[in-house]
């Protein structure tokens, strides 16, 4: 007989997907520019300062390429801009527009009211223990033993 016991990543997963969807869907409901999950993931990683695409893509776990194509999309849609970048000529920057700026405050509003609704239905304790043992450092992924 097979488990039905799901593994963490699943559950990271799905956690995950909770949160991008009432993000997403309160932000269209707000009427702000309609972003796909990889560009609203895009949004979470980036620097204040800027950002290059290769660590954007570093951090999200993608390829440059995918974070290149999410780059555009925000770029064209004037959320994002390109500057140079002071620390390398061949570079360039990746940056909020004032308009990707005030987004990613009404992102990071909704994201609050989304944990608050999380608490209410699993309890504040376990939304408080979740966050805690998130936040610990858990160090590299084990080498595989040979």
């Amino acid at each position: 007989m097979q488990s039905t016991r799901r593994n963490l990543p699943q559950l990271f997963s799905d956690a995950r997907r909770w949160f991008e969807e009432g993000l997403l869907t309160a932000l269209e409901a707000a009427g702000a520019t309609p972003v796909s999950p990889t560009q609203a993931q895009l949004f979470a990683v980036l620097d204040d300062d800027g950002t290059t695409v290769s660590e954007l893509a570093r951090r999200m776990g993608v390829t440059r390429q995918t974070a290149h194509q999410a780059v555009h999309g925000l770029v064209a849609a004037g959320l994002l801009e390109q500057a140079p970048d002071p620390a390398s000529a061949r570079q360039r920057l990746i940056r909020r527009t004032e308009e990707g700026e005030r987004a990613h405050q009404q992102a990071g509003v909704i994201l609050e009211r989304l944990e608050e609704q999380l608490a209410e239905r699993i309890g504040r304790e376990a939304v408080d223990a979740l966050r805690a043992a998130l936040e610990v450092p858990w160090g590299r992924p084990p080498s595989p033993r040979v």
